[in-house]
């Protein structure tokens, strides 16, 4: 197959959950068929790294482009515009004439099978109900995770605003489904979530995965008593979880284990989160080259989220380093793992710090949880199985959509396509036009 991959704010470095899981799968597609990645970067993105680390694709094409985030001077002229429109701001902000462009002269050049919108960010760019088939990759139900902010928010004002952005999110959502050929979800709860927002909509899902050579249990770099949570801090449940943690369920662990400490790995922590962090004694890392050394030192790895959506590669990736782990619901939901074998289960501020003190206090408990959750993610989640389960997926909405549109002559070479070979063109046009590197199979 030819794949066009449309992916929405960069995938290098992979220093969040969703860009692990497309850049694993893009790559793994990469050494089977022909792969055109089109995305964007920041001032935080490295394209030219991402172009070395997929230089088995035939073709990357970084388009520049600065999101207005939370706080920043852009971001309520963004919210402003987003409310003359029915696009939510979480949407808006990721519409790129640029890329939508691009995208549509790669379609009509000819010979692409299949495109990903990854993220329902992507969905807006790529031209969906034509001759080319779209795949939509839902790493998460978008609309829930801020509908769940909402019923915490406590604000008014906010909650009102949470109140509109989730709404219309979930419009587009259900739009989006219903246009694309096939929805993609990352565990079965998601993907019964589609049907029920879109019914008539055809959907998949495929496994999280996670790097069982790269995160490798170490037990001689614990630290007693102590606790990690990990993930990007500009993701608002990742905030909201670490503010839910200090405030309600640290106390009641030190009450117990008064020298419990908390480690936060993650990159852009916001100021209430830095001065909450100072009050409760909890420290940032922010942005770390490699996550694992953080991780290794946990007695304790936490996961306290009470929003959210899809599944958290976290989690995997604390069991592929044989940590004990106590998380919510939420933060464990769609994940084939079970409560008490695996991790602990707990929602109640209470409840889930008597866990993790009963944790700190019994060794034998956190190695046997700690083995438990490294085979099973030894056992069945490597990211090879999970890219060909993808790679399935995308076989068979190739098919139906040739048959339904009688273009037989255009279906997909699905047999493998041989080693890619690098033909090292590179172009470099400028600060504010594309950067593309092309790779051209043998």
């Amino acid at each position: 197959m030819h794949i066009l991959w449309i992916k929405m704010g960069g995938l290098w470095p992979s220093t969040t959950g969703g860009r692990v899981r497309s850049l694993r799968i893009v790559s793994e597609l990469a050494r089977r068929h022909s792969v055109t990645l089109v995305t964007t970067h920041g001032h935080d993105d490295d394209p030219e790294g991402l172009a070395r680390v997929l230089s088995h694709c035939q073709q990357v094409i970084s388009i520049p482009h600065i999101v207005p985030k939370r706080g920043s001077a852009a971001f309520p002229g963004a919210v402003a515009r987003s409310w003359l429109s029915s696009y939510p701001v979480d949407l808006w902000k990721w519409r790129v004439p640029d890329v939508r462009t691009q995208v549509q002269a790669l379609i009509d050049r000819g010979g692409v099978d299949l495109c990903v919108a990854d993220f329902l960010f992507a969905a807006a760019n790529v031209p969906m109900g034509g001759p080319t088939p779209v795949a939509l990759f839902e790493h998460n139900v978008e609309y829930l995770i801020w509908q769940r902010l909402c019923a915490l928010e406590s604000s008014p004002w906010r909650r009102a605003l949470f109140e509109i952005e989730w709404r219309k999110l979930r419009a587009c959502e259900r739009d989006a489904c219903l246009r694309a050929d096939l929805t993609i979800a990352v565990s079965e709860n998601d993907r019964r979530r589609f049907e029920a927002l879109a019914p008539g909509v055809r959907t998949a899902s495929i496994p999280t995965g996670v790097d069982t050579a790269y995160f490798t249990p170490d037990a001689h770099a614990e630290r007693p008593n102590h606790l990690v949570f990990s993930g990007s801090m500009d993701w608002h449940p990742n905030e909201d979880a670490v503010l839910y943690f200090a405030d309600a369920i640290l106390p009641r662990i030190r009450a117990e284990v008064p020298d419990a400490a908390l480690t936060v790995v993650g990159r852009n922590p916001s100021a209430r989160l830095r001065q909450a962090a100072s009050r409760a004694g909890v420290d940032l890392t922010g942005t770390v080259d490699d996550v694992r050394p953080s991780m290794a030192a946990a007695a304790v790895y936490v996961v306290p989220l009470r929003a959210g959506g899809g599944t958290r590669l976290k989690i995997f990736e604390a069991l592929a380093m044989a940590k004990p782990v106590v998380s919510t619901t939420v933060g464990a939901e769609g994940l084939a793992i079970q409560p008490g074998r695996h991790f602990v289960a707990a929602d109640d501020p209470g409840d889930f710090a008597a866990a993790v003190v009963r944790l700190l206090r019994d060794p034998q408990e956190r190695r046997a949880l700690g083995r438990a959750g490294r085979d099973l993610v030894e056992a069945r989640y490597s990211w090879p199985t999970v890219a060909r389960e993808f790679e399935e997926r995308c076989e068979g909405v190739v098919e139906l959509h040739a048959r339904t549109w009688g273009t037989a002559g255009r279906r997909a070479d699905l047999s493998r396509t041989g080693s890619p070979r690098h033909r090292g063109a590179r172009v470099v046009a400028g600060e504010h036009t594309a950067i593309g590197w092309s790779h051209h199979h043998s």
